[in-house]
């Protein structure tokens, strides 16, 4: 892509806490074969601010949330946080980083010990980095469990007694144990009751504005993503197709993926919504060890032309802070109709 990149656009707009640039990460497959599930993604969050990530099932919202922390080793690209290249660090030198990058996981069940009480699950983070000894560390953890909504006696008890709900506030209170800048949230209410969904975002909004948290928030709910983001950016395949500030995308979507998620998310006016025309996608995602050629969406789009076929689409600034992907994206708004 000519002219400055995503990245150092935004670093001109804002102090940026995260930079990406052209990360992949692949994966070896029998016969010789690579899975791409992270292709060239570059962007960049501002100090303080919510990104949201969307994308289907399957698309690499969570595999590039880990290699932006990390937890997985990029192929090639850059990530750096608040200006220090962390990409291909080892494990003794991201050892400072991980007390400024933390991860909440989809699955608050599976990313807690169950032979370890929630005491002894804070107390571990709080002693590998140091943050308290002795006597002063069940206070801090009380207040952990205070700050997310849980009382003393969750102490002295295991994961499996308590609610989903419950047990995501503790991989919340875990995560903030460490004193975080950075939290990448890698769909952290898909798995709870849609009853504790808007508790569980309300409480990581709330502790954003009190901790002058970041974050980078992996979704596939447009609605969600919608409540609690700055900006979203809409993934497709490995690659990030589309990203604006929030109202400006969900108003104006530059790209046809992304206006056939928003088709279906529901409007809460009845007049409105049955006027809306629900875009439904043909066909199944693509595999991303064979994707197609050019536009990797063009096979599930219905303006196709023959350009998207032989020619990938740069992900060009269209208006100023909104990026897309679209070999019919005009300059100034939305895709052209075919």
């Amino acid at each position: 892509m000519s002219g400055p990149s995503l990245a150092h656009r935004v670093s001109a707009l804002a102090e940026n806490l995260v930079e990406v640039q052209d990360l992949a990460v692949e994966f070896g497959l029998d016969g010789g074969r690579r899975l791409r599930a992270v292709d060239g993604v570059s962007f960049a969050i501002r100090r303080g601010e919510t990104l949201g990530l969307v994308g289907e099932s399957g698309c690499g919202k969570s595999t590039l949330g880990r290699a932006v922390t990390q937890l997985i080793r990029p192929s090639r690209g850059s990530v750096r946080f608040a200006g220090q290249e962390i990409a291909g660090l080892g494990h003794r030198q991201m050892r400072p980083v991980r007390r400024r990058v933390q991860m909440v996981f989809q699955d608050p069940y599976a990313s807690l010990n169950p032979r370890m009480t929630i005491g002894q699950t804070l107390n571990e983070s709080l002693s590998v980095h140091a943050l308290a000894r002795g006597s002063a560390r069940r206070p801090r953890i009380v207040d952990l469990l205070e700050s997310v909504g849980l009382d003393e006696a969750a102490i002295d008890r295991y994961p499996h007694e308590f609610s989903g709900g419950q047990r995501q506030r503790v991989g919340i209170a875990r995560a903030l144990a460490v004193e975080p800048e950075f939290i990448v949230a890698d769909e952290p209410i898909s798995a709870l009751d849609v009853s504790i969904q808007a508790q569980t975002i309300n409480l990581m909004m709330d502790l954003q504005r009190r901790h002058a948290l970041t974050y980078l928030f992996i979704a596939h709910d447009l609605a969600v993503v919608r409540h609690i983001s700055d900006r979203v950016a809409v993934m497709y395949l490995g690659k990030i197709v589309e990203i604006a500030e929030r109202r400006e995308l969900y108003a104006a979507p530059q790209h046809p993926y992304t206006e056939a998620l928003l088709s279906a998310v529901p409007v809460p006016d009845p007049r409105v919504e049955a006027r809306r025309r629900r875009i439904v996608l043909e066909g199944d995602v693509p595999s991303p060890v064979e994707p197609p050629s050019g536009c990797r969406f063009r096979t599930r789009c219905w303006k196709a032309i023959d350009t998207c076929a032989r020619e990938e689409p740069p992900l060009i600034e269209r208006s100023p802070g909104h990026w897309s992907a679209c070999h019919l994206a005009s300059p100034g708004g939305e895709t052209r109709p075919t």
